[in-house]
């Protein structure tokens, strides 16, 4: 179950013919779930060059305010709400303080109707404070100020350790019936069986696996702080 980075544009202050602004997705592995770091103009037509589902969008994380890496935010977003989608959770976004004063803009003056949750996070405090951005029971997000001409930072995304391989040849000598309960075990969890035995999940793996990182670290010059924030990553 590995994160799956997909890049959608890679091209720098204006597009070229092979290649489109800034903006890389991350599949998230056992759920039905996208990120998007920053939205260039002309993202969703990549996302339709692509085999990734633009209806699983859940979160949106944006560097910095420049148009290469914002101008194709409103239309993906305004693209989602005709298509009746996503649903009451909505779209979560996170980036720099203009951030949600720039999107309001837009969709008011062009009176566009977002038919869902639209929620802007400010992540200057935490970049500047090494606070978590955003964590669930997977995954936790970090980010860090990048030197460019406006606010910039750079977001860091980790799996948290994965459990250990599962001894399925242990589990058939202690004649553990094969069925939903391997799962459990194989999360850890302590399980009785039919017969009254009671069995500890974790006995039957192996060491926890570290999760896989990744970096998304755009538009700075040489900057220690990206430095110690990639440190180690996949």
């Amino acid at each position: 179950a590995t994160l799956q980075v997909t890049f959608l544009g890679t091209s720098s202050g204006v597009p070229t013919r092979a290649r489109n602004v800034s903006a890389v997705a991350l599949r998230l592995p056992q759920r039905s779930e996208m990120w998007l770091f920053d939205c260039g103009e002309g993202t969703q037509h990549q996302f339709m060059r692509s085999e990734l589902r633009l209806s699983q969008l859940r979160r949106v994380f944006i560097t910095h305010m420049h148009g290469d890496h914002v101008f194709g935010l409103p239309g993906l977003l305004a693209s989602l709400g005709m298509a009746g989608r996503p649903g009451s959770q909505g779209v979560d976004l996170y980036g720099p303080d203009p951030l949600e004063r720039y999107l309001k803009g837009v969709l008011e003056t062009s009176s566009t109707r977002i038919g869902y949750p639209l929620n802007v996070h400010r992540v200057r405090q935490a970049a500047e404070q090494g606070l978590i951005v955003y964590e669930d029971r997977d995954l936790t997000v970090r980010c860090t100020p990048l030197h460019h001409r406006v606010s910039a930072y750079a977001y860091r995304i980790d799996q948290k350790p994965l459990p250990g391989r599962f001894d399925i040849e242990k589990a058939r000598e202690l004649k553990i019936p094969p069925g939903p309960v391997y799962a459990q075990l194989k999360r850890g969890e302590t399980v009785t069986l039919d017969d009254g035995r009671t069995i500890d999940g974790s006995t039957l793996c192996g060491p926890q696996r570290p999760g896989a990182s990744v970096v998304y670290c755009t538009d700075t010059v040489f900057c220690e702080a990206a430095i110690a924030l990639a440190s180690g990553a996949d």
